[in-house]
């Protein structure tokens, strides 16, 4: 055991040195030379390891990212493929298989109908705005790349790797950017479209042979059987790339392996679907929303409302337990317990009103909130001053500064 050991530690230094070397400007020619006289392959986890051990090193993330096409060129064609003892990638349904249908697709968008676009373009045949559709669909890769970063990565980084997310989502977000820009300048019809287009495929393509090659089995290796089922359940949330939604797969019980373990709940702490809060958390982060919140529940009663500093109607504990007809002028009262009934009966889910009080333009929505039964729980009422966003014009994209 101690040998192979030492044997995996001599070749994550061995990678490792000729990550610095591509770093220090060696061609990617002399250390592919490097490579095939000391590697007959590499795994995804060990230029995953390296990578991970570069940067607890103090070699920034974007080096390693910038590095990361030129090091893909060297193992390109080295790389083992990892599998677990069932190939789940092979299983329609399942998120491995998901990804790589995707890529499949991606694929065949770009050589089915942008390549051809784009040597007719190259050829003076075509006018640059045709290719604009075709970029369009390919723009929906954000989805794919969205589920990666948002459902895979946090995954990888509670099993401790942390550094391939970084660096993989880094590329992504330069791949989005390229394909934008492509996307603009066949609009204007620039002349520079095609190379800025063809840059943007090269990089998808590149993405496509790591994420089949280095991510995949790096999570086929990784993640349990429950995990990947929690993947699963959510990937509709976010959507998919230019393929049907796929059959639902779940884990068999008998084939689940035990999760890494959350972060334990605490006493005095509120556990809820997608987390968890302390009791001063969710009292806080309820203060700090930008809107008024009052909770009138089943029995008609108050039974909570939030303490923001800008509320734009006043609130006194004194309302807790108070019936909500007594909380109106009796002038409206007949309207509030209109909207009760209505949510009651399941008639309507929401109400709207807007009104002006002075310089404020006062946006107050209702919304009936039930279980997963639909069964009727209470009135969500949700206030807010709308005028300074009424007021926003153009775009923001920079820090304010302090």
């Amino acid at each position: 055991m101690s040998q192979e050991i030492n044997n995996r530690e001599r070749r994550k230094e061995a990678i490792k040195d000729m990550l610095r070397q591509l770093h220090e400007g060696k061609t990617v020619e002399e250390v592919q030379s490097i490579f095939r006289d000391a590697f007959d392959g590499v795994a995804a986890s060990e230029i995953s390891a390296a990578e991970q051990a570069l940067i607890s090193e103090g070699l920034p993330v974007s080096e390693v990212q910038r590095l990361c096409d030129v090091h893909s060129a060297v193992f390109k064609g080295s790389i083992e493929e990892i599998h677990a003892p069932t190939d789940v990638s092979q299983i329609p349904g399942h998120p491995a298989h998901t990804l790589k249908a995707e890529n499949t697709a991606i694929t065949a968008h770009i050589n089915e109908r942008i390549h051809p676009l784009l040597s007719r373009l190259q050829e003076g045949k075509l006018a640059t705005q045709s290719l604009l559709p075709e970029i369009g669909a390919l723009l929906a890769i954000d989805l794919h790349y969205s589920r990666k970063e948002n459902l895979l990565f946090p995954y990888l980084e509670q099993h401790g790797i942390t550094a391939p997310p970084k660096v993989m989502w880094g590329v992504d977000d330069e791949i989005r950017a390229l394909l934008k820009d492509a996307a603009k300048l066949a609009a204007k019809g620039s002349p520079e479209t095609a190379e800025k287009l063809t840059e943007a495929l090269t990089r998808v393509e590149e993405m496509i042979f790591k994420e089949e090659n280095i991510l995949i089995p790096m999570l086929i290796e990784t993640l349990s059987a429950e995990e990947w089922s929690s993947v699963a359940s959510e990937s509709g949330e976010i959507g998919y790339c230019m393929i049907e939604t796929p059959p639902v797969w779940q884990a068999k019980a008998a084939a689940q392996t035990i999760a890494p373990a959350a972060p334990a709940v605490t006493s005095g702490s509120v556990q809820l679907p997608t987390g968890f809060l302390s009791i001063p958390e969710l009292g806080r982060l309820l203060d700090t929303l930008p809107i008024d919140i009052t909770f009138v529940g089943a029995d008609d009663t108050v039974h909570y409302f939030s303490q923001g500093s800008e509320r734009v109607f006043p609130r006194t504990k004194a309302i807790i337990g108070r019936n909500v007809a007594n909380c109106h002028p009796p002038a409206s009262v007949h309207i509030v317990e209109g909207i009760i009934n209505d949510f009651k009966s399941g008639k309507k889910d929401h109400e709207d009103f807007w009104i002006k009080l002075g310089e404020k333009f006062v946006y107050i929505r209702y919304f009936a909130v039930r279980d997963e039964a639909g069964k009727y729980l209470g009135v969500l009422e949700v206030t807010q001053d709308i005028a300074p966003i009424q007021a926003i014009e153009g775009e923001k994209r920079l820090v304010s500064l302090a």
